[in-house]
């Protein structure tokens, strides 16, 4: 599956846990196929504070859907415990 698609399903799935300029921006880059130039007009930053963001975002989502995936692993095979579960919930404010 191409990148692009595969972030603009992340967002739509995992957006929330983004902050918001993050979310808008990954938005704009993903969803609105605006460049960073155009993004940083926009928003009012850098283009490089742009691509800083876009960046930091694909990160988090990748790492939340892999604990995610992780989770459901964990739960299927019988592995994951209610510490596990309450410690997976108590971490993902602590993504970054």
């Amino acid at each position: 599956m191409d990148k692009n698609v595969k972030i603009a399903m992340l967002l739509d799935i995992y957006g929330e846990i983004l902050t918001e300029k993050q979310k808008d921006i990954l938005d704009l880059y993903y969803n609105n196929n605006l460049s960073l130039a155009e993004i940083s007009e926009d928003v009012g930053i850098t283009r490089q504070a742009v691509r800083d963001s876009i960046v930091k975002g694909e990160n988090k989502l990748f790492r939340f859907r892999r604990k995610a995936w992780n989770y459901e692993k964990g739960t299927k095979t019988g592995k994951t415990d209610t510490k596990d579960i309450i410690r997976i919930i108590s971490n993902t404010n602590k993504i970054y």
